[in-house]
């Protein structure tokens, strides 16, 4: 190559023999007159022949050797570059012989011109720079202009430009001058030639071994990455098509690719120019052969080395290329500035995608641009590098770093340090050994999504073909680089492309597809990297420990062979990181919120590893790198992954870290708790068959007991993991998370599902959880009024909401007084807005003043006591499938069902409908009736008799409390005596009196006159007694008296009035009219007869008392597109898996739809199989059955829907008609519509009696649109997710929304080959509060807990949705309404008289 350059004495003059004296004076002389006729377009040239503009050549290229003080070389240049222009156009003032024949005489030209760019003394000054700068701009010109050059030229012209771009970008010092505008103008006129007359293998050989050699220099790694970057963006366009998401570049960096080359060489050109710069690590091997010249050595010593920052910098343009081949499309086209100075711009610059570290270079030329990219076709040999953000380098100032977001307090947060201060540059280590400069701290990196790759990327294997050389060698440099320095040094002033290459490997890697194969080789490598990056020991690289964190959230999700070998090195590495509250090590370089979420996401897909794989040994691979801990078995991690959970939440202050992480404790719990039952069902069948019994969990237990390194299951483990857990997060609640909302929502939630998960524990545990919930309600509505926002009473609605599912779910708490007490006050205090007792102070009902925090509190409020009032000792499934049509037995179209029942109100809220049923001939004496009871919480039936006995003292002879008929008494029967009755014995007035008796004196003599006449009035009726009792005497004979008998038994009673009157409500307090306007009294009647009452009442007994939502299920096979493929797959269950359907069955049980007496669902619940039959799980479509999960509080409805299911086979959506659409008059249909079920507005209403199109359905059509739809899709290729297509699953109607697109919720789950499943949750990004949990984008759950999660994952978001919604009542508030307006349509306005008369009276 050097021979090539000194070759040849093209450009030495043979003024050169003569003085200088001599070649300056000629040279002189002769250009003035030239340049004169340049400016003159009417003169012609004064050279006419060959032989005269050859001997003038020789003149023009000794002056451009001469010095700069005299304006001979600028002259010179000027001429020289409008005789080039022959080859563009022909000029007058050009000499003929150069127009005739321009090739030769450009190429001539072109080797005297690269005298002017040979080194020498003012080469700084700025009239020496312009002329190159001239020189350049006429060569580019040439070249983009020029129709006539031969190949000759061509190559002359490459020749030029890479000898003078070796003149100035050899030497080991920083180059400086026009040096960036040269290597621009190399690479831009290099593609022009490929485009016009591709350069001969010589000359690409000639141009790598150079570029090896300017490596040094940081304006040639930035023009190289935007060359390259410009040819892949063409690259994939053609490799791809347009459906390749579009690798977008800066304009002038695309217009560096003529439009007009061909597509067969664009191939040629890109893999050519890839390794151009040949393999970066190089720049840290001065001593390897042909790399660089000796010179290099200096470089590498050189106190100001920029080598690290051009590694970075030629790494993250590979990482660029990467993310481009693999469809993630970022866009980053910031204009390209061309500096002429020299040195790096202090900009940083950081991709919409997860970042890596990011590096910032002191004074670039070129701005960092942020392209988005695509893939390319693979190719076997060639292998650059990748982009990641990695560290930034000395003086740039640091981006400002965007809070994290839905981190929305209810008040300011305190903004964190680690992204509000900006970087300091650290002082240079004292233990370094020698000359090299410590690298200054990098500036932090907001974190962000990075971008899915597209479904169309190519695989592993052919990316790792294409850049895995440089990658491995990139992320193993500090291996091969020890040379001169320490290690740890070296380490670290190479940290920043050691990162960024193992950032993209990860990135590669965890790209993969799914059932792809990987070449184990590349397996191997890759494991290899990440134990040495993941060192947590003495002489661990941070950076490089960040940057695989970073780029690693879904490494356990995408079913690579073997990686389940690095759980104990990643668990070293998140205990390094989540367990540090301070993470002082990182933030120089990286946020430490940024650096803690995908830890934790990480951390949350290994959670499940350990019950997953169980007691299954590891390999001694795995052992070697664990830190020293004792690993051995994957349970035997689970106690450590357990404290690094714990530990991260009680270290973390971020509210969208913190979401997640209470995400990962709902699913370990209820994982645990499913595991330790399928275990204990083990154990107790292997203890019947003689095994050793191991020892039972106890109630009580504290957390403490968990130890590390256990290798077998404890029976209590899920017990303690739940009280560890609820106490955490209780304690948290009420303290640090109590100004937070999100956090708080999410922790609500988690509760409520905590509440679910069936673990023995003991009952103060539950009890102490309920009454942290009350003392946050209590917190929270004695905020201060300022302080008092829609939000803050959606977050205490949301911990009534809580309080309820506490409070069905354990029923057992009401038996216990102070727990009672406790909820009351908290149900009091959300009612009224206080408490009746404060202290020692206790106010009554009536002296209290109703100021609750708002009207939804005191609806929630109102929720919570109607779950009090309703829940202790009542069945699971609350409400009732009768009403009048089923208890009278006639169908709800005749109409006369109404006529049979009194209705009556009572306090406004109740209405009650009495049937008075005749007795039948075993209760002929007992009065009896049946009750259906409308209130807020629902509809009830009961069935009363009357009984003057109490239930345990009846025997089954005794029937009634009638004295049995005696005989008749005989007139003549026994002796009759005449008796004379006296008060005193008769011999009393035989016995003398004395003085004593005369001390109590008669009674005429002390009595007062108005006391005597009272006497004497008694003593009148006294006798008129006696001679009633005197016998009857007719014509002077005494008359017998008979015996009385009983009357007959009563069969006919009002028992309405009976009922009524037991109740206390015939009172003439509570007929009484309160003399408030529009207030009825506390018992109306009701008029059946006015038209409209039945339709009412049905209308009535549709809306719900529980929160009713529904989602759709779907399978979608690999390689789906369509909706009609899609709803085509639940038909036969051969086209799903058997996991599939195991999911439906654990999702709810088979109900059949269909009308009954009291609408809505069928009672009947048949078995799953049974129901499923060859389906594969179409039957759910809602035609006729559906799946149902029902609790006191939430009935969900998944419907499979099909392709059957639609009416018309043109349209794939029919099933999802709209009310508007099937014709619904008068009440809202009961079929299916386009996921506007999921009650995530408004509490969806029941069911209504069957159109005759339409087919009934259970609590899922309501009379509003919602404006969100959950769809949960099973999906067979992961990468098939980015495809699925919701808009064609729903009504045109329902998807034109204000913001244009539905607000549409997709659950996608994924079946990975270890048996756990992947979730993908597309939410509701504008969502104030965060993420809905427990179910996260990335989150890994076990078959177990699956359905569990994905049930509570829905009801969580109709939940947020109503919390959102101005338009969403709870249920028993709709109720009410209804009831308000059937009492003021129906209402009977007659006087108490007539009121009391009608009771007695027959309908």
């Amino acid at each position: 190559m050097d021979q090539s350059l000194s070759g040849g004495r093209g450009h030495v003059s043979v003024l050169s023999c003569f003085p200088p004296s001599v070649g300056r004076d000629v040279a002189a002389a002769v250009v003035k007159p030239l340049r004169a006729s340049l400016g003159n377009p009417e003169t012609h040239s004064l050279l006419r022949t060959d032989r005269e503009v050859k001997w003038t050549m020789e003149v023009l290229c000794y002056g451009l050797t001469l010095p700069l003080d005299g304006d001979t070389v600028k002259l010179c240049v000027d001429i020289y570059t409008d005789w080039l222009m022959a080859l563009v156009s022909v000029r007058d003032s050009i000499p003929p012989p150069i127009s005739r024949e321009p090739n030769p005489y450009a190429q001539k030209i072109l080797r005297h011109l690269y005298s002017l760019f040979l080194p020498r003394s003012d080469q700084m000054s700025p009239v020496y720079l312009s002329l190159c700068q001239q020189v350049l701009c006429a060569v580019r010109t040439l070249a983009r202009e020029s129709a006539v050059m031969s190949r000759d030229t061509w190559e002359t012209l490459l020749h030029f430009l890479l000898r003078i771009n070796h003149a100035m970008l050899a030497p080991p010092t920083a180059a400086g001058g026009v040096s960036n505008l040269s290597m621009a103008v190399l690479l831009e006129v290099w593609l022009l030639s490929c485009s016009q007359c591709f350069p001969s293998r010589s000359l690409w050989q000639m141009c790598r071994q150079m570029l090896s050699s300017w490596r040094h220099q940081p304006a040639v790694v930035e023009h190289w990455n935007r060359a390259v970057a410009a040819l892949t963006s063409r690259l994939l366009l053609l490799t791809f098509g347009s459906s390749f998401p579009p690798f977008k570049v800066a304009d002038e960096d695309a217009a560096l690719i003529p439009a007009d080359m061909e597509d067969d060489r664009v191939p040629q050109t890109w893999f050519r120019f890839l390794h151009m710069f040949s393999n970066p690590v190089d720049l840290g091997r001065p001593l390897v052969a042909g790399s660089a010249p000796p010179t290099q050595e200096e470089v590498l010593r050189g106190g100001d080395s920029q080598l690290p920052i051009i590694f970075f910098r030629a790494m993250r343009g590979v990482s660029k290329l990467v993310d481009a081949f693999l469809g993630v499309t970022v866009d980053d086209r910031e204009p390209t500035e061309l500096l002429l100075n020299t040195g790096l711009t202090a900009r940083i610059h950081f991709r919409d995608r997860l970042p890596s570290l990011g590096v910032a270079v002191t004074r670039s030329p070129f701005r960092d641009r942020l392209p988005s990219y695509s893939v390319s076709r693979p190719r076997s040999g060639s292998a650059p590098p990748t982009p990641v953000n990695i560290l930034s380098m000395p003086s740039a100032p640091p981006p400002t770093t965007s809070p994290p977001p839905h981190n929305r307090r209810l008040k300011p947060a305190n903004v964190s340090k680690a992204t509000s201060k900006p970087p300091t540059t650290s002082p240079s280590s004292p233990h370094c050994k020698s000359s090299y400069p410590t690298p200054p701290s990098p500036p932090p990196l907001s974190y962000c999504l990075r971008p899915s790759p597209s479904p169309l990327r190519c695989n592993v294997d052919s990316l790792l073909h294409l850049f895995g050389c440089w990658l491995f060698d990139a992320a193993l440099i500090n291996k091969d680089s020890a040379g001169h320095c320490d290690v740890t040094v070296m380490s670290e002033r190479w940290a920043g492309g050691r990162a960024e290459a193992c950032g993209t490997l990860c990135r590669i890697f965890t790209c993969k597809k799914t059932a792809e194969d990987i070449l184990p080789v590349y397996l191997s490598r890759f494991y290899l990297v990440l134990l040495q990056g993941l060192q947590v020991c003495e002489g661990a690289c941070p950076p490089v420990l960040a940057s695989i964190l970073l780029n690693s959230t879904c490494l356990f999700c995408c079913d690579l062979r073997g990686v389940n070998l690095l759980l104990p090195t990643f668990t070293s590495a998140l205990e390094s990181v989540l367990l540090d509250r301070d993470l002082l090590r990182f933030k120089s370089f990286v946020s430490v919120v940024d650096l803690r979420r995908p830890s934790i996401l990480i951390l949350a897909s290994m959670l499940p590893l350990p019950l997953q794989f169980g007691s299954v040994q590891s390999e001694g691979l795995l052992n070697r790198w664990s830190g020293g801990n004792d690993v051995s078995s994957f349970l035997s991690l689970k106690p450590r992954l357990i404290s690094v959970l714990v530990g991260a939440l009680q270290t973390e202050s971020d509210t969208h870290n913190t979401q997640v992480i209470l995400a990962a404790m709902l699913n370990l719990v209820q994982d645990s708790a499913l595991g330790q039952g399928v275990g204990q069902s083990q154990q107790e069948t292997e203890s019947q068959c003689g095994g050793v019994r191991r020892p039972r969990w106890t109630s009580g237990t504290s957390g403490n007991r968990q130890t590390r390194g256990t290798s077998t299951i404890q029976l209590d483990s899920a017990g303690v993991l739940w009280v560890q857990f609820v106490r955490l997060l209780t304690q948290r609640l009420t303290a640090q998370w109590r100004n937070d909302s999100a956090v708080c929502l999410s922790a609500l939630e988690v509760l409520g599902g905590l509440a679910k998960v069936e673990v023995r524990v003991e009952e103060s545990e539950r009890r102490r959880a309920v009454s942290s919930v009350c003392s946050y309600i209590v917190f929270q509505c004695s905020r201060p009024p300022q302080l008092h926002s829609r939000e803050l009473h959606s977050i205490i609605v949301a911990a009534f909401h809580c309080l309820n599912v506490w409070l069905t779910h354990h029923p057992a708490m009401f038996d216990h007084q102070d727990c009672l007490l406790e909820v009351l006050e908290i149900v009091e205090l959300g009612i009224s807005g206080s408490k009746s007792r404060l202290g020692q102070e206790v106010r009554c009902k009536e002296e209290k003043e109703l100021n609750p925090a708002s009207l939804r509190v005191r609806e929630a409020a109102e929720a919570t006591l109607n779950c009090v009032m309703q829940v202790s000792g009542a069945l699971p499934f609350v409400g009732d499938l009768l009403n009048e049509d089923a208890l009278i037995g006639r169908s709800a179209s005749s109409g006369g069902s109404v006529k049979k029942f009194r209705y009556f109100v009572v306090d406004s809220s109740v209405i009650l409908a009495i049937l008075e049923q005749p007795p039948g001939p075993e209760q002929a004496s007992c009065p009896s009736l049946t009750a259906l009871i409308r209130g807020p919480s629902g509809r009830h039936t009961w069935t009363l008799q009357l009984h003057l006995e109490p239930r345990e003292g009846r025997t089954q002879a005794q029937q009634t409390l009638i004295p049995e008929r005696r005989g008749v008494a005989q007139e003549d029967s026994g002796i009759r005596c005449g008796v004379k009755h006296k008060l005193f014995p008769e011999n009393m007035d035989r016995v003398p009196s004395v003085k004593a008796d005369l001390s109590i004196p008669a009674l005429n003599r002390i009595v007062p006159d108005g006391v005597q006449q009272q006497l004497e009035r008694l003593r009148a009726v006294l006798k008129r007694q006696q001679q009633v009792k005197h016998p009857p005497q007719v014509s002077g004979h005494l008359v017998v008296m008979t015996t009385c008998r009983p009357p007959p038994p009563v069969t006919n009673f009002q028992t309405a009035r009976l009922f009524l009157s037991h109740l206390g409500l015939l009172t003439p307090e509570t007929l009484k009219d309160p003399g408030t306007s529009g207030v009825p009294t506390q018992l109306v009647s009701l008029d059946s007869s006015v038209p409209g009452f039945s339709a009412d009442l049905r209308r009535l007994d549709q809306l719900p008392s529980r929160n009713c939502d529904s989602a759709f299920v779907f399978y979608m096979r690999a390689g789906q597109r369509t909706a009609a493929e899609i709803l085509k797959n639940v038909e036969s269950r051969c086209s799903v898996s058997s996991h599939f359907l195991d999911f439906l069955s654990s999702l709810g049980r088979p109900m059949e739809v269909g009308p009954q007496q009291g609408g809505g669902t069928s009672s009947r619940s048949p078995e799953f199989p049974a129901v499923v039959g060859d389906s594969g799980g179409g039957v759910f479509n809602g035609e006729k059955f559906v799946l149902t999960f029902t609790d006191a509080l939430t009935e969900l409805t998944f419907i499979v829907p099909s392709s059957s299911s639609s009416s018309s086979s043109s349209q794939a959506a029919d099933w999802l008609k709209s009310p508007e659409e099937a014709g619904s008059k008068t009440e809202s249909p009961s079929r299916l519509r386009s996921h506007v079920e999921l009650s995530q507005d408004s509490a969806p209403q029941s069911t209504s009696s069957p159109a005759d199109n339409l087919k009934s359905f259970p609590s899922v059509s309501s009379s509003f649109v919602s404006e969100s739809r959950l769809l949960i899709v099973w999906v067979e290729r992961f990468e098939d997710a980015e495809s699925f297509l919701a808009c064609d699953l729903l009504p045109e109607k329902t998807t034109d929304t204000a913001t244009g697109a539905p607000n549409v919720h997709l659950i996608f789950i994924h079946p990975l080959r270890t048996g756990l499943y992947r979730i993908r949750f597309h939410e509701n990004a504008t969502s104030k509060f965060g993420l809905v949990v427990p179910l996260v984008n990335g989150s890994v759950v076990s078959k177990r807990s699956l359905a569990f999660l994905v049930r509570e994952t829905v009801i969580n978001c109709c939940h947020r949705r109503r919390l959102e919604s101005d338009s969403a009542p709870l249920p028993h508030v709709r109720r009410k309404h209804l009831i308000s307006d059937i009492i003021l349509r129906y209402r009977h306005c007659h006087s108490a008289p007539s009121f009391y008369s009608a009771l007695f009276h027959d309908l």
